[in-house]
């Protein structure tokens, strides 16, 4: 039971990624839309809703598994799927809003 707010939390990262991947991106920082035109703004939050929503697979992955089996190895799914999701939204932060800051 003490992997319950992990999945919690793994499924409202879902949900904030589905939102984002839908078109909404009133959820990411201003700072990070200054730049985003309104033509790139469904593919910037395409790309940054599925990075979220990766990362939010892992998480909720990694803690049904570790209720399951209890093997500290499964730790590698959230690590695998933070570095994956990572990678989308830093290609969404490049491509749409010309850098990181």
């Amino acid at each position: 039971m003490e992997y319950i707010f992990m999945i919690i939390f793994g499924i409202c990262i879902i949900v904030l990624g589905i939102l984002n991947y839908k078109g909404n991106i009133s959820s990411i920082h201003w700072y990070n839309r200054t730049r985003i035109t309104k033509e790139n703004s469904k593919k910037y939050g395409e790309a940054m809703g599925l990075g979220t929503i990766i990362i939010g697979v892992s998480l909720t992955i990694t803690a049904i598994l570790q209720m399951i089996f209890d093997i500290e190895s499964l730790w590698l799914i959230t690590l695998v799927g933070v570095i994956v999701g990572l990678v989308f939204l830093l290609y969404g932060q490049f491509k749409y809003n010309k850098g990181i800051f």
